[in-house]
């Protein structure tokens, strides 16, 4: 084998090598991410789903138990029932007892009045089940009941009974057993998806809910990726050899040139001249470049290994205007940065939207409490007052009405303080110290030092700052054995600053239990897009809060 053969065979060898391990690297790591995201993707849809489930379940069931009426939307001939099923207090799933097997979900409650049974309405869950936001072309999220028939209809057989559709697959299984997980399996039409499943549990209801999405959708960029990279190989192998024979040449030239005023000089011509050309400089600024050729080669195999483990903090400097590599991993590097930082984002959504639906919550119960049962309390005094004439039976009577109307609305206004509609945080908060300081003998002091008639403190921001100062006193009182509490709350042009200070025994900032209230505290400060600074030693705890001003 001649040198020029040898040269070839290895540049060519050490740059397909590289190059191929280049690609498998970037590959795998990218199929690894695209596997993550689509896995995370579709827990967030099947998380809100079942949660949009759940609630109206159970805000169905509520409204169904406080209904004065008969008319319960239940066809007794349509749905044949046990009378030990009927005397059960409870939510059921009656699909399997339908005479055509439609998803049933029913509610029996029994009381003097007699029994009463209601089923759900399907469109209901028809309707969150068929959203489509973030499930692509091949999604779709579903209910299996406990026999492992489907309970909700199939995007992919739009005209089939669910019930008659078997759904025995390894998320079902896993889910009915108490594991909820996530994978990549087998569906009931016998096609590979991306699943995630958890169990839903309500009263005497079992189900399992699950959001896929077919495995060959998802693959569509991978396999682009493949036919980019192979395609972006082969070219890159092309115009190595190109390069290396015309590298060779200029390795073999020198030699050659020795080799022909050898020969002369071997056939006994010493007159020679000129004709030992050796270009030494020029094979050394070959091996130059190679050794440079690989130093940028090691570069860019090292970040793109970074890049893989997510360490995207690493810098990287293309070689020159025309290191497509490099650019490409820069350009890589940059689209997982943006990718991270909308997922931190949509977590941070998705945080806000749960808490802003638990505060809803609260604001409607409260108001219930004191819109609704309050004026039934005020009528059943005044009846009091005027029909009993027993005058001891009329004050204790009277009395125990005045302490459920007080109880009520210590309920309600701990639920949600109307104040905080009305007059603000800042006034919301002073009510709050001063009921505090008639049932306790820590020393609570409170200065407001906000903006009362032109505030630019949102309402959201506001019921945020009530509850993380309920945490913070609340925390103080059960565990810190304080005898003093200060709490201030000031409003500037650009940022709302809450700062909370007790005596007690303190804590260690950097063991914080999942009990200890702390985490809910970041959380609201995380979806309020606030800083949080937490101090705490024997006497001096503190806490320091800042929220923007949302303009």
């Amino acid at each position: 084998m001649n040198i020029k053969t040898l040269i070839l065979i290895i540049i060519n060898s050490l740059i397909a090598l590289v190059i191929a391990l280049l690609s498998f690297s970037f590959y795998t790591q990218f199929s690894k991410v695209l596997n993550d995201r689509i896995l995370l993707q579709l827990n967030s849809i099947k998380t809100l789903k079942q949660i949009q489930v759940e609630n109206l379940i159970e805000s169905e069931w509520k409204t169904f138990l406080t209904s004065e009426s008969n008319d319960q939307s239940f066809d007794s001939t349509a749905i044949l029932l046990s009378d030990s099923i009927k005397k059960t207090d409870g939510i059921y799933d009656f699909t399997s007892y339908h005479v055509d097997k439609k998803t049933s979900i029913g509610f029996i409650s029994n009381s003097k009045k007699g029994s009463k049974i209601k089923i759900l309405d399907y469109d209901k869950i028809k309707l969150i089940l068929l959203e489509r936001t973030g499930m692509g072309e091949s999604g779709e999220s579903y209910l299996v009941g406990e026999d492992y028939r489907m309970r909700s209809q199939s995007r992919f057989f739009p005209d089939k009974i669910p019930y008659n559709t078997l759904v025995k697959t390894e998320g079902v299984m896993n889910a009915l057993n108490g594991i909820n997980h996530r994978g990549v399996f087998e569906d009931y039409r016998a096609i590979d998806v991306y699943s995630v499943y958890s169990l839903i549990e309500i009263s005497n209801l079992k189900l399992v809910i699950l959001s896929e999405i077919d495995v060959s959708e998802v693959t569509i960029p991978l396999r682009n990726l493949k036919s980019k990279l192979i395609g972006l190989t082969l070219a890159i192998f092309l115009v190595a050899v190109i390069l290396s024979l015309f590298l060779t040449r200029i390795i073999t030239n020198p030699i050659k040139n020795m080799q022909k005023s050898l020969r002369v000089m071997a056939a006994g011509d010493y007159n020679q001249t000129n004709k030992f050309i050796t270009n030494s400089n020029e094979i050394a600024e070959m091996f130059d470049a190679l050794a440079n050729l690989k130093a940028s080669l090691q570069g860019a195999v090292k970040f793109s290994d970074y890049i893989g483990r997510m360490n995207l903090n690493t810098d990287y400097q293309p070689k020159g205007s025309n290191d497509l590599l490099g650019k490409s991993l820069v350009a890589m590097r940059d689209k997982l940065i943006e990718f991270r930082n909308k997922e931190e984002n949509s977590r941070i959504i998705t945080k806000r939207m749960l808490v802003d639906g638990l505060e809803n919550e609260r604001r409607r119960l409260s108001r219930e409490l004191h819109d609704g049962i309050g004026p039934y309390l005020t009528c059943l005094k005044h009846y009091v007052e005027n029909n009993v004439v027993d005058e001891n039976k009329k004050t204790e009577m009277k009395k125990i009405v005045d302490d459920t109307i007080s109880e009520i609305r210590l309920m309600s206004n701990a639920l949600m303080p109307s104040s905080i509609d009305d007059f603000g945080i800042g006034v919301t908060l002073t009510n709050f110290v001063e009921s505090l300081k008639k049932s306790t003998a820590v020393n609570i002091e409170y200065e407001d030092f906000t903006i009362h008639d032109n505030t630019n403190i949102t309402n959201r921001q506001g019921i945020n700052l009530f509850r993380i100062t309920q945490e913070l006193i609340n925390n103080s009182l059960r565990h810190s054995n304080a005898k003093t509490i200060r709490i201030t709350l000031s409003e500037f042009d650009e940022f709302i600053s809450l700062f909370y200070f007790d005596d007690g025994i303190g804590f260690d900032v950097n063991n914080i239990k999942l009990g200890s209230g702390i985490i809910n505290i970041k959380e609201r400060v995380e979806i309020c897009n606030g800083k949080i600074v937490i101090d705490s030693m024997q006497k001096n705890t503190t806490f320091e809060i800042e929220l923007p001003v949302e303009l």
